[in-house]
């Protein structure tokens, strides 16, 4: 099993955040610390601010920080959200699903336990079980020093 990019991604964003928490930051530079490129990282920050999991703010100054407490994101969500349907063989699919021993085939049940383990586990642990190495982190993705953070615009 193999979590997508998409998801992969989103947990980068939000490491690199979480890691930078006093101002805001832009995807350039988390595209330039990651070596990852922009335009897939667009998408994913589109999708975390809908997802309510960081807070933008655009124009001249705007980036991106949390929009809630490292320890307030959970991991499992977090995978959820992101990682799409769980069809890890394709009798998990019962809309797509054309195995013809899925009716009388103990992998599925096997398979199904095994995938709410992994998720399961993910359900332990925050963002904040992440960050424990914050220093680490921050020397190794090179951030840039401290600026103040700008208020989010509301609408």
């Amino acid at each position: 099993m193999q979590l997508t990019l998409y998801t992969d991604y989103s947990l980068r964003v939000l490491i690199y955040l979480g890691a930078n928490p006093e101002r805001l930051v832009t995807i350039g530079e988390i595209a330039t610390s990651y070596g990852i490129s922009r335009n897939h990282l667009v998408k994913v920050v589109h999708n975390l601010a809908t997802r309510e999991f960081i807070r933008t703010t655009r124009g001249k100054g705007g980036g991106m920080q949390l929009r809630k407490a490292p320890g307030d994101i959970n991991l499992g969500d977090l995978v959820r959200r992101t990682e799409g349907g769980f069809e890890l063989v394709e009798c998990l699919n019962q809309i797509t699903n054309t195995c013809p021993i899925a009716a009388v085939c103990g992998l599925k049940g096997f398979v199904s336990e095994a995938l709410d383990a992994f998720i399961g586990v993910l359900d332990k642990y925050t963002l904040a079980d992440v960050l424990h190495n914050r220093r680490q982190l921050s020397d190794i993705l090179r951030l840039h020093p401290a600026k103040p953070a700008r208020a989010a615009r509301r609408p």
